[in-house]
């Protein structure tokens, strides 16, 4: 299953990584502010440049894959068409490696029959394929250890083991310094297999304050949370060091914020507003500083809001369509900017339908098995319902999303 999947996203990769050393654009095809900080710190200038001018240190993003993409960069050149065979071939790897955690999550959660569906899912599955062969960014890795973390989460209230509650939460934080979106999903898949320790330890009379609370419960969640902890702590205290701000991973939330809700609702990516293709922002961003320069846009997003609360709640309810249809607008110039959206639509509009049947009828079944899966896709989506309901940043949820589409698949035969 594994190998099928890496070959299929190498063929993806043959055709196009002669593509991505483009040099159009400052060789944004390289990941825009990834491959921009990759370069920095593969020429001994640290973590900083987000864009392509000299900008200084920077916390825009998280470090794991940036200092990933700098490795390659130094073994095999900067902007190299050798650096982007490699980069797309380990990221290719990391998303047939996702094989493994879907098809144990899912024979955990339902059988080895439909894990097995699942597997070959993934390994066929479009977006997979397109978002680990096809861009330079940290959907592929990001997917593999969220979903490996859901997958342990599903039986580790079954192990007290130290080391596996203390590994559990490092790894989850490490999921996190690829894309610190997928905190939100940390709550949930440490609260259910502690529900479930909880409860087994209450049947069995270990407690205190009548069975109300649980030792081994207890124990168990502060080693995930000091896990957690130990593998974020080194690069808060370096962007308070550098950046002067308290900040766990990167500090761009306001930016994006306010790029998605100050009052144009063309186009959900907006790339008007971003520095790197904007000459007006460019200068604002070196003027007041990246900590400045996000405050502005936290204080500009906040007002607009005030003044136009209508807005924001029609376009928020606008993204959620965006986000599972793929629907944005039928105006000649949107249409033409995105040509593929109608086929799109349709795809996406078909995985939906398909994974809502697939939860009914989990929910039906196996309500215990379900919730996981069913807390995921309504719990980490609602920061890009906010902000920007891109099909790139659904990737961490895919895996799950997949299974849900299996499972529907099931119901309905």
């Amino acid at each position: 299953m594994v190998a099928a999947a890496w070959a299929l996203r190498m063929v993806v990769v043959a055709a196009i990584f002669r593509d991505i050393s483009d040099p159009v654009r400052h060789y944004e095809q390289f990941g825009n502010e990834v491959g921009w900080i990759a370069r920095s710190i593969a020429q001994h200038q640290g973590f900083s440049s987000p864009f392509f001018t000299l900008t200084g240190p920077t916390a825009l993003l998280p470090p794991v894959y940036p200092f990933i993409l700098s490795v390659i960069f130094r073994v095999f050149g900067i902007y190299s068409v050798k650096s982007a065979l490699t980069i797309l071939t380990l990221n290719s790897l990391f998303s047939a490696l996702t094989c493994v955690p879907i098809y144990m999550a899912t024979r955990l959660s339902v059988n080895a029959r439909v894990a097995m569906f699942a597997g070959w899912g993934w390994a066929i599955y479009p977006f997979a394929i397109y978002f680990s062969a096809g861009r330079v960014w940290e959907y592929s890795l990001t997917s593999l250890l969220v979903t490996t973390c859901f997958w342990l989460a599903r039986s580790l209230h079954l192990d007290l083991r130290p080391a596996r509650w203390l590994g559990f939460g490092a790894l989850y934080g490490l999921a996190g310094l690829c894309n610190p979106a997928v905190f939100s999903l940390f709550p949930v898949l440490l609260l259910l297999p502690l529900w479930r320790l909880w409860k087994l330890r209450r049947a069995t009379g270990d407690g205190f304050f009548g069975g109300l609370f649980s030792r081994d419960v207890l124990r168990s969640g502060l080693l995930a949370a000091v896990g957690l902890f130990i593998v974020l702590t080194p690069w808060t205290v370096r962007n308070y060091r550098t950046m002067h701000v308290l900040c766990p991973v990167r500090d761009c939330f306001w930016y994006e914020f306010w790029s998605a809700n100050n009052g144009d609702s063309s186009d959900p990516t907006l790339p008007w507003t971003h520095p790197a293709s904007n000459p007006v922002e460019m200068r604002l961003y070196q003027s007041l500083g990246e900590i400045g320069y996000v405050a502005r846009k936290h204080d500009l997003a906040m007002d607009y809001i005030s003044h136009h609360p209508g807005f924001f709640v029609r376009l928020t309810l606008r993204r959620v369509v965006n986000y599972w249809t793929g629907f944005w607008s039928l105006a000649p110039s949107y249409m033409e900017q995105e040509p593929f959206q109608l086929p799109n639509v349709f795809y996406c509009t078909s995985l939906t339908l398909l994974l809502l049947i697939g939860a009914r009828d989990w929910w039906r079944r196996d309500r215990d098995a379900a919730l996981p899966y069913l807390l995921s896709i309504s719990i980490f989506p609602i920061a890009y319902y906010i902000s920007h309901p891109l099909m790139d940043y659904r990737q961490p949820i895919e895996p799950e999303i997949v299974i849900l589409v299996v499972v529907g698949l099931r119901a309905v035969k």
